[in-house]
């Protein structure tokens, strides 16, 4: 007894959503990040569900990139949101303006 293609990519279509909503309606930047890592997650889901579907290696390899370009951002990601809080004492998008001193 299999689960249906159709069952992972709705739940990879809502993850995704949820994840552009939250990057359009949340001010704070850790919460726009986490929303960025959600809309990958949901990505990987679906690439992942695809191979298994098609029997082919070739989705999975794309996670595996995918999970690479996603840590290099989480880390290069949380240094410059770390030096922007330290800087500039909030983490609101509203009030973090880099271009004014």
């Amino acid at each position: 007894m299999t689960v249906p293609l159709s069952y992972y990519l709705t739940l990879s279509a809502i993850l995704f959503a949820l994840g552009v909503l939250a990057f359009i309606i949340k001010r704070n930047i850790i919460t726009i990040f986490m929303s960025i890592e959600l809309m990958l997650n949901a990505v990987n889901l679906s690439f992942v569900a695809f191979a298994a579907h098609w029997k082919q290696l070739s989705g999975q390899i794309f996670v595996f990139f995918v999970m690479v370009v996603a840590a290099a951002e989480a880390a290069v990601g949380l240094a410059i949101i770390i030096a922007v809080f330290r800087t500039r004492d909030t983490l609101n998008v509203d009030d973090v303006n880099l271009l004014k001193l």
